[in-house]
This record gives structure tokens, sequence and C-alpha cells, in this order.
């Protein structure tokens, strides 16, 4: 696996076996969501997840992902949940507004349920960069966001 955790020595201090992981994806620029899903998935089995203990829910897009995040998280049986989107800018402001709420939202979803709500959102100025931190040549932040779900369930 190509990304941090080649570089990062994670040794959980707790039984990961044993905690269950919900991962939202935005469908909206889906070519970039499924990488960033599949380091994300890959990484919590490479750290001692079970497959089976892995929910994976889709929303539309990046700003839906407050509201999943927030239903993933009140239940009961999940122990982290993992937002993972990706918002390209455009020529219109929609990017400023859609990052400012996506961002406000996941930190008020944490706040509010006290679970590990992971902020997974690619906020880049082009494709070229998005791909670049999905898998390309600057790792896969879907990797990065299982290693906090993990460290903050740790914390």
């Amino acid at each position: 696996m190509a990304g941090i955790l080649k570089s990062v020595s994670l040794k959980s201090k707790i039984n990961l076996a044993k905690k269950k992981f919900a991962i939202v994806v935005a469908e909206w620029n889906e070519e970039i969501t499924e990488s960033l899903y599949q380091g994300a998935f890959d990484a919590l089995i490479e750290m001692g997840a079970k497959k089976s203990n892995i929910a994976r829910k889709n929303v539309p897009g990046t700003f839906e992902l407050t509201l999943g995040g927030l239903w993933m998280a009140e239940k009961k049986e999940i122990d982290a949940v993992i937002c993972l989107g990706c918002v390209i800018q455009g020529d219109t402001p929609h990017f400023d507004y859609i990052c400012q709420g996506v961002t406000y939202g996941i930190t008020e979803v944490n706040i509010r349920t006290k679970k590990p709500v992971i902020f997974g959102v690619l906020t880049t100025l082009n494709k070229k960069q998005a791909l670049e931190r999905a898998g390309g040549k600057l790792g896969n932040k879907g990797e990065e966001a299982a290693v906090t779900a993990v460290k903050m369930l740790e914390f």
C-alpha cells in the first residue's frame, strides 16, 4: 500500500476487530471518491478491522456528507465515521459555500455525537490535484482518514 501506512508505524492500542466503522462516500466526483474509499477501506483492514464491521453508505454529494455522517454516528453500534468527498473549484463561489458548509457540518457532528467523525474531503483547485491526493503521487487521503479514525478511537 503506497501512502501513510508505509511511513507511519501504527500498532493500535485497541482491538480494531471489535470496532465498527462507517464510511460515508459522496457520489459526486466518483472517480476520486472511489479511490478515497478504497484507500480508507484497505487501511482499516490492514490495521486490523474486520470487513464485516465496515459499513459503506453513499450520499449524492459532498454537502450531504454532514447528514449522512450524523445518521451513521447516531447508530449505537458505530464507533467511528469516515466522511469522504471531493470538491473541485469552478468558476462560481459554489466551491466556497460547499467547502465551508461541510467543514462546519462535520465539526458539529463530532461535537454533537461525541464520536470520531473524520473529515476526508478533498478541496482542490483542479482534478489533477484531486487525483494526486486520491492514490497519486501525494498518497491517498482516504488512508489518512482511516488512520485518523483509529487514532481518535485510541484517544
